[in-house]
């Protein structure tokens, strides 16, 4: 009995670390925004094509970035390029929030923050809460954001 014990801790702790591996940390996504905030800078139209284009280097397991200016419209969207060049301002949630317009207003007001909405997960299509992690940097905003599961 103890043995079988031992093998089901074993294999719950095997499935729960490659559960976890699926899935992008917080800490990968301020990575990724550091990154593509660097890329922005560097090259924008290079950076928006690669990111868009969902180049191996913009997607990190279920993460990806997404740029918007300070207007609310979509600059380049790892996961979605049907978004780009479409004005999002008044994009909700599944509660009604309308995450851009907050989130343009928290990068006026922080630069850097993390910002919590619903979001349809494209690996389950549920909508999820999901947490966003962004930097504004000049009339732009870089986002990565996690899934809370």
């Amino acid at each position: 009995m103890r043995v079988k014990l031992l093998a089901i801790a074993g294999l719950v702790a095997m499935s729960t670390a490659a559960f976890a591996e699926e899935f992008a940390t917080a800490k990968q996504a301020e990575e990724m925004v550091t990154k593509a905030v660097k890329a922005v800078n560097a090259d924008k139209a290079t950076a928006f094509k690669e990111i868009t284009g969902k180049d191996k280097k913009w997607v990190q397991l279920d993460l990806y970035p997404v740029v918007y200016d300070m207007g609310g419209k979509c600059l380049a969207h790892g996961q979605n390029a049907k978004q780009v060049g479409k004005d999002l301002i008044e994009l909700a949630d599944a509660d009604g929030k309308e995450f851009i317009r907050e989130r343009i207003e928290l990068a006026k007001s922080k630069g850097k923050f993390w910002q919590d909405y619903k979001f349809t997960d494209p690996v389950t299509k549920k909508v999820l809460p999901k947490s966003a992690y962004c930097e504004k940097t000049g009339d732009m905003i870089v986002c990565a954001g996690i899934y809370k599961r």
